[in-house]
């Protein structure tokens, strides 16, 4: 009989006092950058907050403190930069709301022109600065296959400024601009875009989503774009307390019933080929995601919306085949 006593961490992971500390991550490394230090405005539990500490961190190990960081306006700016406070702890710059990627490949120009090939350039930017806004300049750098990676940060609206829809909005999400009223259920389906199956067809060396529900995995992601050079995309699922009606508390379980669920696919991709996907361990129903979420709440109750929980439904179990994401093999 061993001696070892292991400990439960809450997930599926016993503890890790066995692992050889070369295998820790970055965020368990006292001298990481700590890119976005504390003091910033962020609402309790933000995961945007959470996602670009771990990704810049990652970020800055994989290029050995040699990076320089574009940031479109968005809450991550708000929050982190209310002048003349600023919470970065690394290389920082501030572009406008849409053009983060264009700014960003000015800049790896220009080091390419001082003949200057280590520093490395990182784009971020929320889902309007990427998805809706930012979208021309986002595509252009995956066209030109220009040395940048991006980084979206998906809470699903455009949050600081009212929680209005993005077209990275769910259907039947409750937003400032899409009330559920009425005979109205919310956003519409049909409507929005993916943004990491529009990087794929633009065939640029790497692209990623990641959740922050599982943080060794999005720096592993993070660790592996870095190692590439031309264009690459890694799209992070953020929940917003205050957008999706959530306890500050629940961010990550909420984000990893997202993936549970087959609402939001956690994969990889090379040269627009998938060569990677996270499996579904314990599947959750939709609805059971739905309802720790007050944007959804209209949904339910008597006599609710079963036929668009449904459908909801329908729209995740498409996902999950798509992506295997249950390892049956069918497609």
């Amino acid at each position: 009989m061993s001696d070892v006593k292991l400990y439960q961490i809450g997930t599926f992971a016993a503890g890790n006092r066995l692992m050889d500390p070369s295998l820790g991550t970055e965020q368990s490394s006292a001298a990481r950058t700590n890119a976005i230090t504390s003091g910033h405005r962020a609402c309790r539990g933000c995961g945007e907050a959470l996602g670009a500490r771990v990704v810049l961190d990652a970020a800055m190990r994989a290029s050995e403190g040699r990076m320089v960081t574009v940031n479109a306006t968005g809450c991550l700016e708000v929050f982190s930069t209310p002048y003349p406070e600023s919470s970065w702890q690394v290389p920082w710059l501030h572009s406008l709301f849409g053009n983060a990627a264009a700014v960003a490949s000015g800049v790896a120009a220009a080091l390419e022109a001082q003949g200057r090939d280590d520093v490395r350039v990182v784009a971020q930017a929320g889902d309007g600065g990427t998805v809706d806004i930012g979208l021309g300049c986002v595509s252009g750098m995956f066209e030109r296959n220009d040395d940048v990676l991006f980084v979206c940060y998906d809470n699903q609206g455009y949050m600081n400024t009212g929680v209005q829809r993005s077209a990275a909005t769910p259907p039947a999400a409750s937003t400032a601009n899409t009330r559920a009223v009425g005979t109205r259920t919310g956003n519409a389906f049909g409507t929005g875009k993916s943004l990491p199956v529009i990087a794929m067809a633009h065939e640029i060396p790497y692209v990623a989503t990641a959740t922050v529900a599982d943080l060794h995995d999005l720096e592993r992601k993070v660790t592996r774009a870095m190692s590439l050079h031309g264009a690459r995309y890694l799209h992070v699922l953020v929940p917003c307390p205050l957008g999706w009606g959530t306890e500050s508390a629940d961010t990550v379980r909420v984000a990893r019933m997202a993936a549970e669920s087959g609402m939001f696919a956690v994969f990889e991709a090379e040269y627009g080929d998938v060569t990677a996907v996270s499996r579904i361990r314990r599947q959750v129903p939709v609805a059971d995601y739905l309802r720790t979420q007050a944007r959804f709440r209209h949904l339910f109750g008597d006599p609710g919306h079963p036929e668009v929980v449904e459908r909801l439904q329908r729209q995740g179990d498409r996902t999950i085949a798509r992506y295997d994401l249950l390892g049956t093999g069918e497609r």
